[in-house]
């Protein structure tokens, strides 16, 4: 069976590492010149990604991953804050939390490296269809076809694949803009490096905006000890923090800047929105070519709108189906999950057990519930946040803050 994936992304190179591991002719077409290349800073595995991850790549690169990894048992509760740097509360422990946090970097690099030369980089896709057998092909941007038995799009977000399947968007503008960024705890004072501690935090404050800030140590913290092991492209305590605005035309002018002009750029908006310095800290102090915007996107969270297309021989997973903001940390390990069940069924197509279009068709079903799932979780972060633009939320947020605040420490001083 010949199988092309338009993409080499997460979820893109998970599968190709699946399938050559068991047998299958697979070819990856990404656009991308380099796969350190990549947007965002960290991702979450919980314990359904990993078992997806045993399943798809060899024992070896597992623990090559975990030694790359930082455990999220090893980290304090998580907290949230106020604008001003005050405690509001704390998530529940991590002590048996199978979790881990790795770069995204080191695990795109580290999947690319089992596809191997199954992996053709700078290759576009521009068009796809039939041949007049019904072989899926798909047209490069050099004008070269390829055909294959399966074609399988982990494009992302804005998939080509997905789109030509659905007649148009899979996905929509979830209404928030996003700000990530790097900052070494190293750089933080003393005092910040303590409240913050190791620990995710987060803050929702009036007038919708938002700061995520994502604790990540996969050397202090290594959920496996194996220093000769380690490819993380972090190399000590690193916040990872990530602001959020609803989207307008205020935030619209500032995606368009770079390096220090944004940061001081959402520096300046959160100070003319009341924040305290404290909270903003670790933005100061980030570095500034780390910083990026992105708009957050999501599919509906309904399972019946998840890949509203006949099951063929064209199919697609991750993003480009369940395009998830990254409120809930999971749109990564979703993808690879998504991998691991293709795989699993097509596996059932070598060995006689169904044919292709059940094998399609049973992982269809199977990817529109897990999507479903995602997104609802993620969902319910966003729209907390939007609900805060509104004046009542505003007004409800702004005085319910310090409320919180007061109770607890009269509770600690007791």
């Amino acid at each position: 069976m010949r199988i092309v994936v338009v993409g080499g992304g997460i979820g893109g190179l998970a599968l190709a590492a699946g399938l050559r591991r068991h047998g299958f002719n697979v070819a990856v077409l990404e656009r991308d010149t380099d796969v350190t290349a990549t947007g965002g800073y960290h991702i979450t595995l919980d314990g359904r990604a990993q078992e997806a991850l045993r399943q798809l790549v060899p024992p070896k690169l597992v623990e090559q991953l975990l030694a790359s990894s930082s455990a999220l048992r090893l980290r304090d509760p998580d907290a949230f804050w106020d604008r001003h740097g005050r405690l509001l509360g704390y998530g529940p422990q991590l002590a048996d939390s199978p979790s881990v946090d790795i770069d995204r970097i080191t695990l795109r690099t580290l999947l690319a490296d089992a596809v191997g030369e199954d992996l053709h980089l700078g290759q576009t896709v521009t068009g796809l269809g039939y041949a007049d057998d019904g072989t899926p092909q798909v047209v490069l941007a050099d004008g070269s076809i390829r055909e294959c038995d399966l074609l399988v799009g982990a494009d992302g977000t804005h998939s080509l694949v997905a789109r030509h399947l659905a007649g148009g968007p899979t996905s929509a503008p979830a209404g928030i803009v996003g700000f990530s960024g790097r900052t070494a705890a190293e750089n933080l004072s003393p005092l910040e490096q303590q409240r913050l501690g190791t620990r995710s935090g987060m803050v929702i404050a009036p007038r919708g905006a938002a700061l995520y800030v994502g604790f990540l140590d996969p050397v202090g913290n290594a959920v496996l000890d194996a220093p000769d092991q380690r490819a993380a492209i972090t190399s000590g305590p690193t916040y990872i923090w990530g602001a959020m605005f609803p989207e307008s035309a205020e935030t619209d002018s500032i995606r368009g800047l770079r390096g220090e002009e944004l940061r001081d750029a959402l520096l300046a908006r959160f100070r003319r929105q009341g924040w305290g310095e404290r909270p903003l800290e670790v933005i100061v102090k980030a570095d500034p070519g780390s910083i990026a915007a992105f708009r957050f996107n999501a599919a509906s969270s309904r399972v019946r709108d998840l890949a509203p297309w006949p099951a063929g021989r064209i199919t697609a997973l991750g993003d480009a189906v369940h395009a998830t903001p990254p409120t809930a940390g999971m749109g990564a390990g979703a993808a690879i999950r998504d991998a691991a069940s293709l795989l699993t069924h097509l596996r059932e197509v070598t060995d006689g057990s169904c044919t292709l279009p059940v094998a399609v068709s049973q992982f269809e079903a199977g990817m529109r519930v897990r999507g479903s799932e995602i997104l609802i979780l993620a969902m319910r972060t966003v729209r907390w946040i939007l609900a805060t633009d509104t004046p009542l939320g505003a007004a409800v947020t702004a005085a319910a803050a310090p409320v919180i605040a007061a109770v607890r420490q009269l509770r600690r001083q007791r």
